[in-house]
């Protein structure tokens, strides 16, 4: 059945893998519904002819513009269903109550722990803050985990405060978790009914062929060099990996960009075992991953799913990863590769030493598992089925309710 689909989306100031996903579930929906688009952008906040800063942060839960551009794109595409992701800064809450007013169900994607959580992370000054799930945001705002400012961070807190008492949530008729790991966390500790909250892993188009695979003897990293993503932890590990092995300790290739590039930049000046490659997409990027060892994930915070495990497999390598959130659920511990606890230096150190010690084909048997799950689990002919279902129950309470 074709659903009518109001697409919304506010864009980041720094493009990442949310955006890219949310790119590639449009693409995916447009060959099989009719989709309008309602994007925003947070770069129209900065710079000359942004609003205010008391304008903005007025417009940070009610932005009158936005709901009237978001009316308007529905009265046109006379959309069935509206799909929200990200509505910070620009878009705003605003929109739920639009929707709500006019009877359109909302099937909410779930990237984050927004709008449960100040930073979307649930993780501030090297700690998790679950509390924040139940409303309890004191901790978050007094560490400034968004943006870096208290007074931002407060500001931020009230604002889900008043979204939660507000009833516009209502508004939704489905909400999306990418692991099953966080529809569990959100049921328990935020309150959303069980028949409400689905679990939707991210679909993968693997290589139709798996490429030749080489090993450099090299362990990669590819991400945001953010403290979220286990990097000081992982540079901390190499530490004492060359201390152990001196000439015989494995290169570590950290690729990405980020708050952290110093940090990352001054390990490579002491540690000559530590290379950083800087960004890398395309040809580079296919060559790191055909070429490395293992791939790293130590993430430190609850990561809702971890696509970067995704691209390993594709590429038929194993994968060391943090036992954090949905990484535990697409790494199976010792047979696609190992978990260990997150901020676990020692084990993570002592998991390295284990691939170390693996021969050549037991690394390659955890590739080729890893591989075998991607093709089983993320495929996207599933998606496209329990995707299309849910629009379907979602367009259906929309059609029950009154006009």
């Amino acid at each position: 059945m074709s659903v009518r689909i109001l697409h919304v989306f506010n864009r980041y100031l720094m493009p990442g893998g949310e955006e890219n996903v949310v790119q590639q579930i449009d693409a995916r929906l447009r060959l099989r519904h009719p989709v309008a688009c309602c994007n925003f952008e947070s770069s129209d906040w900065v710079g000359p002819g942004a609003p205010s800063k008391l304008q903005q942060g007025l417009k940070l839960f009610y932005n009158t513009a936005s709901r009237a551009r978001f009316e308007a794109v529905q009265r046109e595409s006379q959309a069935q269903v509206a799909l929200f992701h990200n509505l910070y800064p620009v878009a705003s809450p605003s929109l739920y109550k639009s929707a709500k007013d006019s009877g359109l169900p909302v099937v909410q994607f779930l990237h984050n722990y927004r709008p449960f959580s100040v930073s979307g992370t649930l993780y501030a000054d090297g700690k998790m803050m679950p509390e924040a799930l139940e409303g309890d945001f004191s901790r978050e705002v007094m560490s400034g985990a968004w943006q870096g400012s208290v007074v931002k961070s407060a500001l931020f807190a009230l604002l889900l405060k008043l979204l939660q008492r507000s009833g516009w949530l209502g508004s939704i008729s489905h909400w999306v978790a990418i692991s099953e790991f966080m529809r569990q966390k959100l049921m328990q500790h935020a309150g959303i009914p069980a028949g409400k909250i689905v679990t939707l892993r991210h679909c993968w188009d693997a290589l139709e062929t798996l490429p030749q695979r080489e090993d450099a003897g090299e362990y990669l990293f590819l991400g945001r060099l953010v403290e979220v993503k286990g990097i000081t932890m992982l540079l901390q590990a190499w530490h004492e990996l060359r201390l152990q092995l001196g000439e015989r300790c494995p290169r570590l290739v950290i690729a990405g960009d980020g708050e952290q590039r110093e940090e990352v930049e001054q390990a490579c000046a002491v540690n000559p075992a530590i290379r950083y490659a800087g960004q890398l997409g395309g040809v580079a990027k296919a060559e790191a991953l055909r070429t490395c060892r293992a791939l790293l994930a130590p993430s430190t915070w609850w990561e809702p799913l971890g696509l970067v495990v995704y691209e390993a497999y594709d590429f038929g390598k194993p994968v060391i990863a943090a036992r954090a959130g949905g990484l535990g659920e697409t790494v199976q511990d010792g047979e696609t590769g190992f978990h260990h606890e997150p901020g676990d230096v020692a084990a993570l150190v002592q998991q390295v030493l284990s691939m170390e010690a693996m021969t050549a084909e037991q690394r390659l048997a955890m590739g080729d598992a890893g591989r075998a799950w991607l093709l089983t689990n993320a495929s996207p002919q599933q998606w496209n089925m329990q995707m299309d279902q849910l629009l379907a129950e979602a367009a259906s309470v929309g059609a029950a309710v009154p006009s």
